[in-house]
């Protein structure tokens, strides 16, 4: 029986899934079918109230939705809703001249109602309300939402670059995962192809509007020749008849026309939120006391006016009058709760104990108080998830996961600041703007952006911080447009990137050699602490991440140390024979797939002189240290200019020494010594230092 239960149920779940795909093809056949065959007046009847009935449907289902792509499906349904109207029109059309001469109900009860009802049986005011709805539907509603969609088309498209650069961007940086900026991609590109799509069924309305006004016209030209021809009807009767049945026929259809129109209109015109069309403007126009009371002193002078309809006037004034006071009321009650549910203050404070005495965090954030809300979990802070993403980001780069970061809000700051701490240093502050996003120049854009004037702080390039509206013209225009989360989550990725070295320390040397004892707990047993001891090696590794050098390889790192150590001692020379090791993941890092290295060289000479400084004790002349680096500075540019690394190979006893005196200024070049190029590698020099 359960197997039977079983099987059963998956039969229902496939002719389900079976009906579904079939839907659309059923009703194109319907729609068809209704052009061909002859209805009675009784299948027009329900045919007509299911398009007034799906007219209804599809402008709540507008109304409701938040994002444009909540209802992807719109421009299919304008379409399949302009065909079954029209095809309705082709059956109506058919059943009024045939059967019109009867009069009453011979072309359905629906007609007959919007003839008769809707406009009292005068067909002289029925032609002028039919008139007016197709004036308001296609002068208004559709050319409206025509242009909205154009013009939404248009700057989607311009703005696809940009959205894609962001996404681009957000990825590199380590602040979404792969399938994150797949989904986003692909909301991009659905973004795109809706508002296309719009652009084009919009003239599905006004094609059916100017279709109903012909229709009708045909239908009452014809009426009254088929009346008076062929029926022997007089001309008043045969008018009074067939030109009712022509505008009931062209309401009921125009009625379903107007509310789908306007649905388009709502659908192009709205603004992504998290709010639906009804919330946004019950929270945007009923807020502000003050428009409300304006609003009622204009409304009770007008309502003092002699001649004025004095009564309609002062209800209104008392109407808006109430909502302010109400809404005045309110906030003062809210502003009572927060007083009276603030804690109290003890009278007395408790003594003093060792769980007042608080170590200094190794790395933390204070925030300003309007900031509190990016770092506020009940709130669903954004920058939480971003620096979690950022710690992830880096243990998977540098090889060591940096200690966590304690957030905590600072009053003394100015509102809008963060500050990044060190062991209670600072070493990081900016100033971001919730509700704002960060327009980067990344030195190509091609217009002038409206906002505030300020520089990235991960990496000083000029940005602007603009509102929300500017988006899509900062993408435009070619900048890289990122919110304030993103701007404080990359600034902290710079910074422990920068800093990694100090953060560093025993137990986090302790608990990677723990990691790597569980598949190679030999060579750790043996290298630490019998050849090198802890500190020892934590300086070495320290060495490496000053000059970013990734510690993930600690296999590597400890099988040197092995082979190494048992004659040497000195720190720096075995930081050296470890570069050496590592020789092959470091220029990997910085020539990814290329088989010819340039890089920037030493004119002989000067590598001679400052091999004679080596040998005279490192210490260079304050003339020649001075020419050296503005020397270096000077290959340095060119080598940027051409687009390649900022690489300086030297012998392998000078690099110590480069490095240490020309990065105190030039942070971001990178010295390595010959002997870490691998032997498959060919190196060019693109630049000379010291040359002529």
């Amino acid at each position: 029986m359960k197997e039977l239960s079983r099987y059963l149920a998956g039969l229902e779940g496939m002719n389900r899934e079976q009906l579904k795909v079939l839907a659309g093809p059923l009703l194109i056949i319907m729609i068809l079918s209704m052009m061909i065959l002859p209805l009675p007046p009784f299948a027009l009847d329900l045919f007509f109230t299911f398009n007034i009935a799906l007219g209804i449907m599809v402008l709540l289902v507008s109304m409701f939705t938040q994002k444009p792509l909540d209802f992807a499906a719109f421009p299919a349904v304008l379409l399949f809703t302009t065909l079954l109207r029209l095809s309705l029109n082709v059956a109506s059309t058919r059943v009024v001249l045939m059967e019109g001469h009867q009069g009453g109900d011979s072309a359905g009860k629906v007609i007959e109602a919007f003839g008769q009802f809707l406009v009292g049986g005068n067909f002289a005011v029925g032609l002028v309300v039919f008139m007016i709805l197709v004036i308001i539907n296609f002068m208004v509603i559709t050319k409206g939402a025509g242009r909205i969609a154009e013009v939404g088309a248009r700057f989607t498209l311009d703005a696809m670059p940009g959205k894609q650069m962001a996404i681009d961007a957000d990825l590199n940086a380590g602040l979404i995962a792969e399938d994150e900026a797949r989904r986003r991609r692909a909301e991009v590109s659905q973004e795109a192809d809706f508002y296309g799509s719009m652009d084009g069924a919009s003239k599905f309305v006004r094609g059916d509007a100017v279709a109903g006004l012909m229709i009708m016209v045909v239908n009452i030209i014809g009426g009254l020749m088929i009346g008076v021809m062929q029926h022997d009807m007089s001309f008043g009767t045969a008018a009074e008849t067939y030109v009712l049945l022509a505008i009931g026929d062209g309401l009921v259809a125009q009625i379903p026309a107007l509310v789908i129109s306007t649905a388009a209109g709502v659908t192009v015109s709205r603004v992504n939120t998290e709010q639906d069309v009804g919330q946004q403007m019950l929270s945007q126009l009923f807020v502000n006391p003050q428009v409300l009371i304006l609003a009622a002193g204009v409304m009770g002078l007008l309502g003092l006016v002699p001649g004025m309809p004095n009564l309609v006037f002062l209800l209104f004034t008392a109407l808006l009058g109430g909502l302010a006071w109400w809404i005045i009321r309110n906030r003062e009650q809210q502003v009572v709760d927060e007083v009276v549910n603030a804690p109290l203050l003890m009278p007395e404070a408790p003594e003093a104990s060792w769980d007042d005495v608080q170590l200094v965090d190794t790395l933390g954030m204070e925030v300003g108080h309007r900031l509190i809300p990016l770092v506020d979990q009940r709130q669903q802070g954004e920058l939480l998830g971003r620096i979690k993403s950022v710690r992830k980001k880096f243990a998977q780069d540098m090889g060591f996961l940096p200690p966590v970061v304690h957030i905590r809000d600072n009053l003394e700051l100015p509102p809008n600041t963060y500050v990044i701490t060190l062991k209670g240093a600072e070493i990081g502050r900016a100033e971001v703007f919730p509700g704002q996003w960060l327009a980067i120049d990344p030195g190509q854009v091609t217009g002038k952006l409206e906002g505030t004037p300020t520089q990235d702080p991960a990496f000083g390039l000029p940005a602007v911080w603009s509102d929300v509206s500017q988006r899509e013209h900062a993408q435009i225009y070619g900048y890289t447009v990122v919110d304030a989360s993103t701007v404080a989550a990359t600034h902290l990725n710079h910074l422990l990137q920068r800093h990694s070295a100090e953060m560093l320390g025993r137990q986090e040397v302790q608990q990677l050699l723990d990691k790597l004892g569980v598949e190679n707990k030999t060579l750790v047993e043996e290298v630490v602490p019998k050849l090198v001891s802890l500190t020892q090696l934590q300086r070495i590794l320290q060495s490496l991440l000053e000059e970013d050098v990734s510690i993930r390889d600690m296999r590597t790192i400890l099988d040197t140390l092995a082979e190494y150590a048992v004659n040497q001692s000195d720190p720096h020379e075995l930081t050296a024979l470890v570069r050496v090791g590592l020789g092959r993941t470091i220029t990997q890092q910085w020539f990814q797939g290329q088989q010819e290295l340039h890089v920037l060289g030493l004119d002989a000479g000067l590598e001679q002189v400052l091999m004679q400084a080596l040998n005279g004790g490192g210490a260079l002349e304050p003339g020649l240290a001075q020419t050296l680096m503005e020397q270096t500075e000077q290959a340095l540019a060119r080598q940027e200019a051409a687009g390649e690394p900022p690489v300086l190979v030297v012998q392998h006893h000078l690099r110590a020494l480069m490095s240490r005196f020309l990065r105190r200024r030039l942070n971001y070049l990178v010295v390595m010594s010959q002997a870490e190029i691998p032997d498959d590698r060919t190196l060019r020099v693109t630049s000379l230092v010291g040359g002529s």
